[in-house]
């Protein structure tokens, strides 16, 4: 396969702690959550890239407020895909369960995920293993983190515990690209969580191997979620031990009634 067809996917920097994610294939692109038209722009013109579409998860100023910069900057023709029942600024299509999404340049196929728990219609956007994707790849904006999961604001653990089942389902290989440089925080809580667990414990220290060079820990992988992140191991012994412990509670009857309890530790930890 010819390298330069491959996609290429670039974290633009953007207030404190988000990532832009720009999917492109060296001249067309596509941006995920911009909350800020401004560094989109400024990459754009660096990388001699056109803007050929938006993609949104939810409907936070921090994943939207930059829509209509880009539209009146790039032109309003530009494709802008949200989910239903939200404020989604410049949104041109509604973007459903099942939904598939598929855009000609940069050449990519999409399948939609709708994903409540940290807002109730936040939606994921999946890429199975196609001719110029190596490995599968989620843009999962603020539903899962890096070792963590989004507040739940508007969803129930419920609804969030059956979001994390539904990317547990996914290939093992899949890059988990997250909006939020959250992981060194969230490892903290994890570790409170699960300290004995090794797997953890290494993840800790390459991730702030990472960040002491300026590096994004993002993308994960679910396979790796699946060892690191307390959220995705609601089934696990140590998870559950942990979550009766702190709610003094002899039984937790399923992942969700884990989840809740360890979701609410993590809000005031």
């Amino acid at each position: 396969m010819d390298k330069n067809t491959l996609l290429q996917v670039w974290p633009i920097p953007a207030f404190d702690d988000n990532y832009i994610w720009c999917i492109h294939d060296g001249k067309s692109a596509v941006v995920v959550d911009p909350g800020d038209g401004a560094p989109v722009l400024e990459y754009l013109a660096r990388a001699q890239l056109t803007l050929k579409g938006i993609l949104v998860t939810h409907h936070h100023a921090d994943h939207t407020g930059g829509i209509i910069h880009l539209l009146s900057a790039l032109g309003k023709h530009i494709p802008v895909y949200g989910p239903a029942g939200d404020n989604i600024p410049g949104r041109t299509h509604i973007a459903q369960e099942g939904d598939k999404i598929e855009i000609v340049s940069p050449r990519i196929s999409l399948t939609v995920f709708e994903v409540p728990g940290h807002t109730l219609s936040h939606i994921a956007y999946f890429a199975n293993m196609q001719a110029n994707v190596l490995e599968p790849m989620l843009f999962c904006g603020d539903t899962l983190f890096a070792s963590g999961c989004g507040r739940l604001f508007e969803g129930t653990p419920s609804q969030m515990s059956q979001s994390l089942a539904t990317f547990a389902a996914l290939p093992k290989n899949t890059l988990v690209y997250c909006t939020h440089e959250y992981t060194l925080s969230n490892i903290r809580f994890a570790l409170a969580v699960e300290p004995n667990n090794q797997n953890l414990i290494s993840w800790s220290q390459q991730a702030q191997e990472l960040r002491n060079k300026g590096l994004p820990t993002i993308p994960t992988t679910i396979g790796q979620e699946l060892q690191v992140n307390p959220f995705m191991r609601c089934n696990q012994a140590e998870v559950v031990h942990a979550a009766k412990a702190i709610a003094n509670q002899a039984d937790l009857p399923s992942p969700a009634h884990v989840l809740a309890v360890i979701r609410a530790w993590k809000d005031r930890f």
